[in-house]
């Protein structure tokens, strides 16, 4: 379900000279006990970005997941990028999450980086999930226009690469804001912020329980915290 998106988010982040890093053999491919679950996790190298995390979990029809975050370097304050995919694919069911997901909830922060999600939420109005985001603080680490979708995957108006690729376009396009007059966030407090994030998605992440129910406790506890949220254990 999702290799045409992750092809299309690798071959975004090559365009924009990203090159694949290493990673931890035990978190680069992991299979379920039964051998039925495999997950795939890949970090990149991206001018601009601190660290860039992929991962793919293929549980056949009963699920497939696509998610990645995006951390811009401490000396760049724009919003961090957060993609979540899940297709339970026996019942058709879709849940996409895409979003910019702000440092700071502030009127002028809003204005600066986030007039092309604006825009992307009234061109795909299938993305006006009414449904909550469960587990999640939606005025914390979401922007007011994140583009949420629950329902049947087949369906949609527009092809769900469509809409990814237009998510990209857009975030990549914040890279090109004009200098302008505008209170930056320090470094200190960028990474503070980074630090923030991790900790609270490390603690509230619902991905926590699906990883345990497929590899194992022990797997899904080093996971989450050294590699999906490595600041979560290191606040220094």
């Amino acid at each position: 379900m999702f290799n045409p998106i992750l092809e299309e988010l690798n071959y975004s982040i090559i365009s924009h000279g990203g090159h694949q890093l290493n990673v931890e053999k035990r978190f680069q491919e992991y299979f379920s006990k039964k051998k039925d679950t495999v997950i795939r996790s890949f970090l990149w190298d991206v001018p601009g970005f601190r660290r860039w995390r992929v991962t793919r979990m293929d549980a056949g029809d009963k699920l497939q997941v696509l998610n990645s975050v995006a951390y811009p370097n401490f000396s760049n304050e724009q919003p961090i990028l957060g993609i979540d995919l899940l297709w339970f694919g026996k019942k058709g069911k879709l849940v996409a999450v895409l979003d910019f997901q702000p440092l700071i909830q502030k009127d002028h922060y809003f204005r600066r980086y986030f007039e092309g999600l604006k825009t992307l939420k009234k061109n795909y109005p299938e993305f006006y999930s009414n449904k909550e985001m469960n587990l999640y603080d939606s005025k914390q680490y979401f922007s007011p226009w994140v583009l949420f979708y629950v329902g049947d995957g087949n369906n949609l108006k527009y092809s769900l690469r469509e809409v990814f690729k237009d998510f990209l376009d857009t975030y990549w396009l914040i890279n090109t804001l004009p200098e302008q007059n505008y209170k930056n966030l320090t470094p200190n407090k960028i990474k503070e912020l980074h630090i923030s994030y991790d900790s609270y998605n490390a603690e509230i992440d619902p991905a926590h329980a699906l990883f345990k129910s497929y590899f194992g406790k022990q797997w899904a506890d080093d996971f989450v915290q050294e590699f999906l949220f490595p600041n979560s254990i290191n606040r220094k």
